[in-house]
């Protein structure tokens, strides 16, 4: 008789199933299959190696590796995302919020030391809402409002809200970037659009294929989104207010450029972990 099969033997097949098809980094993504697939923490994957699994996890294990060879992000799979400490729920209508997106969220973070202070907070294209509700977690009397063009992802942001204690100070819209908003805000924040439109064919295919292209594509030289929202951001911004933004890999000039040339100072451009300048930040004088 075969003897069953345990934690510690799938984690093994699915690692090297995974490094065989050119997964980077494929022992940890095993460990958080294989625990999604039986619905226990990494950590209980270590402790429990031999333990027995059942012929329906066995099978929900395969079935999650079939769809993370075919170049499916595991966070697709299970259509969560962390980020910033939090869960946020995804949906084909958001992008998969990445690491370097932080960058944002902490550069507002050491700009406006104040937590307790009541900061209102834009979030153009927001998406899951994941940049929004990261800072308000942080600040506690803060409100915001996030804007999206597509009322998918404007609903999937209110649910995370939900989930998070935080719909009583976050409000969500439809709209395209900033037309039709007033009110001045303590910092405005953004993801926006910025691969060049020839440049998507040749994106990673868990990006390329399951990330929207409207979340994508940044028209011809990657910069429209940053054009249509820096013409409104003196008129969004309080004296003395921020704005901070995501950017490509070697934007950072240009991007800084069209913010400085509609009336913002230029305070600094952020690299991520990786070293890579990832974030333009601006401020509205006083």
């Amino acid at each position: 008789m075969t003897p069953p099969e345990t934690i510690g033997s799938t984690l093994g097949a699915v690692a090297v199933a995974l490094a065989g098809a050119g997964v980077d980094d494929a022992r940890r993504r095993a460990r958080r299959l294989v625990a999604a697939a039986l619905d226990v923490s990494a950590a209980e994957v270590f402790a429990e190696r031999d333990r027995a699994i059942s012929q329906g996890h066995a099978e929900r294990v395969t079935e999650l590796l079939r769809r993370m060879l075919a170049h499916e992000p595991l966070s697709r799979i299970l259509g969560v995302r962390e980020f910033w400490g939090l869960e946020f729920e995804l949906s084909a209508d958001t992008l998969d919020p990445r690491p370097e997106t932080e960058t944002i969220v902490e550069a507002i973070n050491v700009r406006l030391p104040n937590r307790s202070a009541s900061h209102r907070f834009l979030d153009l294209g927001t998406g899951s809402g994941c940049l929004l509700l990261a800072l308000l977690s942080e600040f506690p009397a803060a409100t915001g409002l996030g804007v999206d063009r597509v009322f998918g992802a404007a609903a999937v942001a209110r649910r995370n809200a939900d989930r998070l204690g935080l719909a009583a100070r976050a409000r969500f819209a439809v709209g395209d970037w900033a037309e039709a908003l007033i009110g001045h805000f303590d910092a405005v924040v953004a993801n926006p659009p910025y691969i060049a439109s020839a440049d998507i064919a040749g994106l990673p295919r868990e990006v390329r294929d399951f990330d929207p292209r409207m979340a994508l594509d940044g028209g011809a030289d990657g910069l429209n989104a940053y054009r249509r929202v820096s013409v409104d951001l003196t008129r969004l911004l309080k004296p003395s207010g921020l704005f901070a933004c995501e950017i490509g890999q070697g934007q950072d000039s240009e991007v800084a450029a069209l913010i400085a040339a509609h009336g913002l100072v230029i305070e600094e451009i952020v690299p991520d972990l990786a070293g890579i300048l990832r974030c333009v930040v601006g401020r509205r004088p006083s």
